[in-house]
């Protein structure tokens, strides 16, 4: 958002246009979306990403460490969603970094190492049909990279897997709109962003077919209490229990994004040689 905003491609948006009184704090300014005061996107989803695994194989406390990647039990079925930032994301986090995008030079020591540690287990590199295909036949019995973004598809449909948010953390990503800059259908796309961040468009949008995610209005997340309990649970968004929002305030969800101390090209780089070694 930052890289389209800085690169002039997106219209300023009016803040007061859209419910951000009824957001969870955490993201009524949320990051990377605002440039001083002025608006520029709209989160409407997000997701955790952390261990994927076959539940079958491995439980729930198996994948509550990323240290699950070295167990024999997946060796040669450890997949990767063919993406350097969240991968290398993790792979930060498991190398023991506090912070998994800003990282000195020994930071980025220990995630090189942390990462080529691994590369024996790794049975291939795959994109969203590939691990989407793999983890549903247990091809594929771990994947880093992914969150239940995939694996909720997958377990809504009778499938063995669940994506664990490890004990080091996991990282977030993050759905949001803008307006194209000079675009002739400003009002068209403000209604709609309107409607996707309304506690209806919401608790839809939570439970979107094509893929589950966690949505920041909670009163999109009353409304999917209500109508669809079940999921609500699936996701871990039930009110007045412990939920998502408590991994997030507890400071074990960082967000993804850019390399601070590193070029993305340095990070780039590494991935190409991790996955040629």
């Amino acid at each position: 958002m930052q890289q389209l905003n800085a690169a002039g491609y997106i219209e300023p948006l009016d803040a007061a246009d859209y419910a951000f009184d009824d957001f969870f704090p955490e993201f009524q300014k949320f990051p990377g979306h605002w440039q001083g005061d002025t608006l520029y996107s709209v989160i409407t989803r997000f997701g955790f990403l952390g261990v994927a695994h076959n539940i079958d194989v491995l439980s729930e406390k198996d994948a509550a460490s990323y240290s699950v990647f070295a167990d024999q039990r997946v060796t040669g079925k450890v997949g990767h969603f063919d993406w350097h930032l969240p991968n290398l994301g993790q792979m930060s986090l498991a190398a023991g970094n506090t912070s998994a995008y800003d990282i000195d030079d020994a930071g980025w020591d220990k995630l090189q190492e942390a990462t080529m540690a691994m590369r024996g287990q790794v049975g291939g590199f795959f994109d969203y049909g590939g691990t989407f295909s793999l983890l549903n036949d247990g091809q594929m019995l771990a994947f880093a990279g992914i969150g239940d973004w995939i694996t909720g598809v997958l377990e809504k449909n009778g499938a063995k897997v669940r994506t664990t948010i490890p004990e080091e953390g996991g990282l977030q990503w993050t759905e949001s709109f803008s307006i194209g800059k000079g675009t002739a259908n400003y009002e068209m796309a403000r209604k709609w962003i309107q409607w996707i961040t309304s506690a209806e468009g919401q608790a839809k949008s939570a439970d979107m077919a094509a893929y589950p995610a966690l949505v920041p209005n909670k009163k999109g997340w009353e409304m999917l209490n209500a109508d669809n309990l079940a999921e609500a649970k699936r996701q871990n968004m039930v009110l007045g229990t412990r939920n998502a929002m408590d991994m997030i305030r507890e400071g074990r969800i960082q967000y993804r994004q850019l390399p601070v101390q590193q070029s993305l090209e340095d990070w780039n780089d590494f991935w190409s040689d991790y996955k040629g070694a």
